[in-house]
């Protein structure tokens, strides 16, 4: 297990970085994911059959209801590819650095979100 900022790295708070709590927490996140099925009910076989049916609000309905079901499978698509990529941070000592600044990732936010790849100040600069 990881335990330093890696060679070459910075050492400051880091050195004391609980990586096994950042690590369990990552874990844990991918398997909710994966045990759900990528955290939403598989889309209905019969979307066809039914959007031949009912009134127009009916089938508007079904159709936003496809649509949240898409967005929701492609953005755990993302946090799991966020996870294995902090997991790769961690063996390689760069996880908790900002990956735009280069600066360490307060705790705060790597307890709030663990597959994090930027600190917050990075984080509003991309949001503004």
């Amino acid at each position: 297990m990881v335990t330093t900022a890696g060679e070459g790295g910075r050492r400051g708070d880091r050195a004391n970085m609980d990586y096994a709590s950042y690590k369990d927490a990552l874990l844990r996140k991918r398997g909710e994911i994966l045990s759900t099925g990528g955290g939403v009910k598989p889309l209905p076989a019969t979307i066809e059959v039914n959007s031949r049916q009912g009134d127009l609000a009916d089938q508007a309905s079904g159709n936003n209801e496809v649509h949240i079901q898409l967005k929701l499978k492609k953005t755990d698509a993302k946090i799991l590819q966020a996870i294995e990529e902090a997991l790769y941070r961690m063996e390689k000592g760069t996880y908790g650095i900002c990956r735009d600044c280069g600066e360490e990732i307060a705790p705060a936010r790597l307890n709030a979100i663990p597959w994090t790849r930027v600190c917050i100040t990075c984080k509003e600069k991309q949001n503004s």
